[in-house]
């Protein structure tokens, strides 16, 4: 079997492969891609996105298994991205960054740098999860809201902002936000796997604030690293992806400017808006296991002396027909939510919905045969991948992080797609859900 020849689309050689032209609707031209699979970016800027990354590949990848094996977060890799402009990918070019903005692009990006090193491509899609949400603040938030974007931004572009979310609260530590009687708040809590926690200079919170008499409010402050009573707490030995910086932080009486806060609605709304910003912050996440099960596959399908087995040949043709549809899927989820991001004439609940259902089905599927393709493997190679340093051992653990991460978890998709189908009452943004079960529920 040639390896090279199908590397980038199981069993299509490169050159009779089709391509379609997606219509391009911001900076840069539209590209030929390959329809349903992840192959390249669509968009200019997208493709000087994946030439810079390119040069990173090889020190991403020989840094995998001793970061993995040390739980060492790779700083060096992340300063070079900062010096080279990948940390303001996401950023709109008139701010100074790169101009990526279609969903696509940045999800085949992450599928590279994965292919690298999951932990490193986890990371990276903390900061570029931000540079989207952030530039929709920019562009559509009331007036506090666009100057705090455009700061972070400019900051992201010049590399020197870090930005990462922090939304799951720790155990027992509802996070809130309180008044500090002069015009600002104070924030207390802890939050838990926070990734990129070692390099971030900035945390997007999300935080409870009660209000008397009335519904408790939801609020996204966003704290500097050097804020007074914040703390970053080292420690956590995660089972895979354990390269990526995803640590604990605390925050003690916190003071947050109050321009420094975006309002995120209250909990038990039941609006289905928020679901827009959900799915664009977080669908790009679909090409890092895509990344992890590429890896596996080419660490497994190499030609060997004689005849495989049939058993060998059989679970060989299976793996690249799951990694075909684990491709296609996510494709196509991201095709729509590039389509549907810009639509604001549309109902605002309606399109959240239309965005998250196809993100969830492709989640849940991806999910589902990234982890088999990577199992398959290890079944193929044999026995010597049951050995911690391995790089198949490695790639085992990190896929089964996918189920874990919001939105949704795989129970809390569940919930959503089944509630869908059934046209049951159910409060879709998870943030709002997670706020209302007891603080030592899931």
């Amino acid at each position: 079997m040639n390896r090279e020849s199908v590397k980038r689309g199981p069993g299509i050689p490169i050159s009779s492969r089709a391509v379609a032209t997606v219509p391009e609707t911001g900076p840069g031209v539209s590209r030929p891609v390959t329809p349903g699979t992840l192959d390249d970016a669509i968009t200019r800027p997208g493709g000087e996105l994946l030439a810079v990354l390119s040069r990173h590949l090889p020190a991403i990848r020989s840094g995998a298994t001793p970061n993995d094996r040390d739980g060492a977060f790779p700083v060096a890799t992340f300063r070079d991205f900062a010096r080279d402009g990948v940390l303001g990918a996401t950023v709109p070019a008139e701010l100074g960054g790169m101009g990526v903005s279609r969903l696509h692009d940045v999800a085949v990006a992450l599928l590279r740098v994965a292919e690298a090193d999951a932990s490193t491509a986890l990371a990276l899609h903390a900061q570029f999860s931000r540079g989207i949400t952030l530039t929709y603040e920019w562009r559509h938030g009331p007036p506090p809201a666009r100057a705090l974007a455009e700061r972070l931004l400019r900051g992201m572009a010049r590399g020197e902002a870090v930005v990462c979310g922090a939304v799951k609260d720790h155990p027992g530590a509802v996070t809130r936000l309180r008044p500090d009687g002069s015009g600002g708040w104070l924030l207390s809590g802890r939050k838990m796997l926070v990734t990129m926690a070692p390099i971030a200079t900035h945390f997007v919170v999300s935080a409870q604030a009660p209000v008397a008499g009335g519904p408790t409010l939801l609020f996204a402050p966003i704290v500097s690293r050097d804020a007074p009573g914040l703390s970053v707490i080292d420690g956590w030995e995660g089972l895979g992806m354990r390269a990526s910086g995803t640590l604990d932080v605390a925050f003690d009486d916190c003071p947050v400017p109050a321009g420094d806060v975006l309002a995120r609605g209250s909990v038990g709304a039941h609006s289905d808006a928020a679901l827009a910003g959900h799915t664009v912050s977080s669908i790009t996440m679909l090409g890092i296991y895509a990344g992890v099960a590429q890896a596996a596959r080419d660490l497994t399908v190499t030609r060997r002396p004689g005849t495989p087995s049939a058993a060998t040949r059989t679970l060989v043709a299976e793996i690249d027909a799951r990694l075909y549809a684990l491709r296609a899927t996510a494709s196509a989820a991201l095709r729509n939510a590039d389509e549907l991001s810009p639509r604001q004439d549309m109902d605002a609940d309606d399109r959240g919905r239309r965005m998250m259902t196809p993100f969830q089905c492709a989640k849940l599927m991806v999910n589902q045969l990234a982890a088999a393709v990577v199992d398959d493997c290890l079944t193929v190679v044999g026995g010597a991948t049951y050995v911690a340093g391995h790089p198949l051992a490695r790639l085992y653990r990190d896929v089964r992080a996918g189920r874990f991460m919001q939105p949704y978890t795989y129970v809390d998709g569940v919930d959503y797609l089944s509630a869908q189908a059934l046209d049951l009452e159910h409060d879709n943004n998870y943030v709002s859900a997670r706020a209302v079960r007891p603080v030592d529920g899931r």
